[in-house]
């Protein structure tokens, strides 16, 4: 394998590739500075594709000389072992390219959902109201631990806390101002995460964000400096149970993925849960978000969420989901089940 890699310092390596897939650190204007720059190197039928994880696949198409083979091909942290790619059809984006991308993710062993563009896509969009929910707890008062517990418990492989200092606060910052600034009605921003990345605190590659990283392993543990951090944005004290922080940090990622459905940025339920059962390990014995829907009932989740009615429309139901609790219906029924 290593024999079929090249490297160069040159764009000109560029000009003999069928596809060129762009990996730039999330910041728009380095990304189109890059599109403009190959421009002259690209084959005319060359496919660009963006690793991008929230940035605008439609946006960015118009700074490409062909917006029709401009794409998003989204693979998730660490890309050998997580087996998803979302693939991002922009406004002008054809056919061929998203057969021919689509052909490609499978080649590699990966596997490709198709999706509308749209800020954050799938994957993010439904997954940041569950990380910026953990911040709120925080603030509230919850513990770290508490809260990641609550995730594990859940099923989930780490707590969103950890989750944070995995990705990079940075990352998970930008990515969420992106999406706050796309749904700004039901948006919450949590200012603790940015006055962290402000200080330095990038998680686990800073060796040190929520909590501290020691040792050659990086192994976490408590932060005695990141107090100080916390207080700023504490707002309460509350005691918070273990049921009440799992319907905090789920109820508002279930919700999002209904929106999605509505939205129609995927076909079809089983697009929505695949994409976070691959993307971010959701639990699989729960079958993904909508399948855990199912099982506790529309109903029984609409009952559930006006005990959250204080807290905003990030926790006010769906018209879906409404209508599948007055109907009794589920999101996969018998027989259509993929």
């Amino acid at each position: 394998m290593l024999s079929l890699l090249s490297t160069a310092t040159s764009k000109s390596a560029f000009s003999t590739c069928d596809v060129v897939v762009e990996a730039i650190t999330e910041n728009e204007e380095l990304k189109t500075a890059a599109y403009r720059e190959l421009a002259p190197v690209l084959r005319d039928d060359a496919i660009l594709a963006s690793n991008t994880s929230t940035i605008s696949i439609t946006r960015m198409a118009e700074s490409t000389s062909h917006p029709e083979r401009f794409i998003g091909m989204h693979f998730f942290y660490p890309v050998d072992r997580m087996q998803l790619v979302e693939v991002i059809r922009g406004a002008k984006t054809d056919d061929e390219t998203v057969e021919t991308v689509v052909a490609l993710a499978r080649r590699i062993g990966k596997t490709p959902i198709v999706m509308k563009d749209c800020p954050g896509f799938l994957v993010n969009r439904v997954l940041l109201p569950y990380m910026n929910e953990s911040l709120l707890l925080l603030c509230e008062g919850a513990s770290m631990d508490d809260i990641d517990k609550a995730a594990t418990r859940f099923g989930m492989p780490m707590g969103p806390i950890a989750l944070h200092d995995l990705v990079g606060t940075d990352v998970a910052l930008f990515a969420g101002q992106v999406v706050a600034g796309a749904f700004s009605d039901r948006a919450n921003m949590c200012p603790l995460l940015e006055d962290i990345v402000q200080a330095g605190r990038l998680g686990r590659k800073a060796g040190k964000g929520f909590r501290q990283y020691v040792g050659p392993k990086g192994t976490p543990a408590p932060d005695p400096e990141f107090g100080a951090f916390l207080q700023k944005h504490t707002s309460d004290s509350k005691t918070f149970s273990q049921e009440e922080i799992t319907n905090r940090l789920f109820l508002p990622m279930l919700l999002e993925a209904t929106r999605v459905l509505e939205d129609g940025i995927v076909s079809e339920p089983t697009h929505v849960d695949l994409g976070l059962l691959l993307g971010i390990g959701f639990p699989a014995f729960r079958g993904g978000i909508l399948h855990w829907c199912d099982t506790e009932g529309a109903g029984g989740i609409v009952t559930r969420l006006e005990q959250f009615a204080h807290l905003g429309k990030r926790f006010e139901a769906t018209e879906s989901l409404k209508q599948l609790a007055s109907s009794g219906e589920k999101y996969f029924r018998l027989g259509n089940v993929a």
